[in-house]
């Protein structure tokens, strides 16, 4: 649901207005499942509201530390002692405060609808249970998405959301509280992070390398194109390749030249698009290569000609745009009237 403002929140309970009373099913799974540990512990109540839940731990046994930001919600708070034990009611917005007047360490934290309405829930909940003492529970009691209203989705946890806040956990219980999720969550998981795709994307650009080689007398490469045009050597990447890799793999293809990836240099990324859709070129300059140009790829390439760069103005035949914009990375300002194209050049 996100950050709710404090002015609303002081709204809500200036209006006499507060949230589900704690039930009878609730208060069992407490004593059963996280009781305050003999001679005592210390709890920490998040988003208390009213301060019903904080009341309760406190005649349990626990010191409490009831955490709100609504000014007005504490107020009325404060205004009910508990009938034993100790609640400290402090004003907090926890995902901007500061959590200096926290405790170092507790046996138990709670939130009690109140998970629902934190924006930074991963954040704010990494925060916390740096305090959380060793064999000590986090307490999550919420709504469940499906068992609300749609307009009152912003109030619950669908399952993919109660997923994620058990996943960072050893180990993650689910109970039911007369229809709420009641999740005890112990001993949090420090691993370190896992990385996956999302599927398979659909085809969005094309993306390739054009490369530029000069020979001794610092002529360029071009070949002719059985569609007309006049071209570097290179193509689209294979999958997992990179620019360079790319680059050294369609020159030697393409050409019969052969350069290793440590004499290809990426200069700059270019953006451009061609009947809609996205064109990724990497300019590459290779400066070493062996061998001499011939006609590998007949399918495609007439032949290949070393060009004066400046002839390359006043060509008689059209000149690959893709192309053009690469030589245009290392001759800057040979070429005129170039088409539109976003030029990202790299050190």
């Amino acid at each position: 649901m996100g950050h709710v403002t404090q002015d609303s929140w002081d709204a809500h309970y200036g209006e006499g207005r507060s949230f589900r009373p704690l039930d009878d099913a609730e208060v069992t799974l407490l004593r059963d499942l996280v009781p305050a540990p003999p001679g005592g512990g210390h709890a920490l109540d998040v988003g208390c509201g009213l301060g019903e839940l904080a009341r309760h731990l406190a005649t349990t046994g626990y010191t409490v530390d009831a955490l709100d930001h609504a000014s007005t919600a504490l107020g009325i708070a404060e205004q009910t002692p508990p009938e034993s034990g100790t609640v400290r009611f402090v004003r907090c917005d926890i995902e901007r405060d500061s959590l200096d007047a926290l405790r170092s360490s507790y046996e138990l934290i709670a939130f009690r609808l109140s998970y629902a309405f934190i924006g930074d829930r991963t954040r704010v909940l990494r925060r916390l249970r740096e305090r959380l003492s060793s064999g000590g529970a986090v307490v999550v009691i919420t709504p469940v998405a499906e068992a609300v209203p749609a307009d009152r989705g912003g109030i619950a946890l669908d399952e993919e959301e109660i997923a994620l806040l058990s996943a960072g956990w050893h180990t993650a219980e689910r109970h039911d509280a007369a229809g709420l999720a009641f999740l005890v969550l112990r001993d949090p998981v420090s691993g370190p992070v896992a990385y996956r795709g999302k599927g398979r994307p659909s085809p969005h650009a094309l993306t390739g390398a054009g490369v530029v080689v000069t020979d001794e007398a610092g002529h360029v490469l071009l070949g002719r194109s059985r569609k007309g045009t006049w071209e570097l050597p290179g193509g689209k990447n294979d999958g997992g390749e990179s620019f360079v890799e790319a680059a050294v793999r369609e020159l030697e293809e393409e050409t019969g030249l052969t350069a290793r990836a440590a004499d290809a240099r990426v200069l700059a990324i270019l953006m451009d698009a061609v009947d809609g859709m996205p064109r990724v070129t990497a300019a590459v300059r290779v400066v070493g290569f062996c061998g001499e140009p011939a006609v590998r790829e007949p399918e495609l390439i007439h032949r290949w000609e070393w060009h004066d760069t400046a002839d390359l103005p006043t060509l008689a035949a059209d000149l690959f745009t893709p192309s053009a914009h690469v030589l245009n990375v290392v001759w800057p300002g040979l070429l005129p009237d170039l088409p539109p194209v976003h030029r990202y050049p790299l050190a």
